[in-house]
């Protein structure tokens, strides 16, 4: 995607016009985005942007819940990457993004979210966090290596406009 189409969609999704070929209205922060692209977003679109979640994004689409995510929040999520989603048994996903399976995916996913806005050194000190389809998580400190449930923390505390997304190495599951 070219920079002037991010910065259309970052317009876009921020309420403000586009005048003419060059003319932009709104405040400064939405010329900076324009220029340099920086702008923060929120946790679905920084899961795409990121290019490592295409498994989630698709996931998330098929459970109906990108809406959610993209909603005000805040929110924590413990965001399986394509890799994660690669250690489960085959044939796993297809399966779980049919619709037939719409309310026990929905219940994975929900599973990897909990409200509010947890940054790692918060996470570190709890010993459980309840999710929003409300069962607990497991979290505990392992060599120095946060794990919720069986999976291990790879990347924590990516800002979202939104709330905050900690990278896991396995996809979760609820009991």
């Amino acid at each position: 995607m070219t920079l002037r189409k991010r910065a259309l969609l970052s317009i876009e999704s921020k309420r403000r016009s586009y005048i003419g070929s060059r003319t932009f209205v709104g405040p400064i922060s939405v010329v900076k985005t324009l220029i340099v692209g920086t702008a923060m977003k929120d946790i679905v679109d920084t899961a795409v942007g990121a290019g490592t979640f295409k498994t989630l994004a698709a996931a998330l689409g098929a459970a109906g819940l990108v809406e959610t995510l993209k909603g005000a929040g805040p929110f924590t999520v413990f965001a399986p990457s394509d890799d994660a989603f690669g250690k489960l048994p085959a044939g796993t996903v297809e399966s779980l993004v049919a619709p037939a399976a719409k309310a026990t995916l929905t219940g994975i996913l929900t599973y990897h979210v909990v409200s509010g806005k947890v940054l790692a050194a918060d996470v570190m000190k709890l010993h459980d966090a309840k999710t929003v389809n409300g069962q607990s998580v497991a979290v505990k400190v392992v060599d120095g290596k946060v794990k919720i449930d069986s999976a291990t923390v790879v990347t924590a505390d990516i800002q979202c406009t939104n709330g905050v997304i900690h990278v896991i190495d396995s996809v979760l599951m609820p009991k």
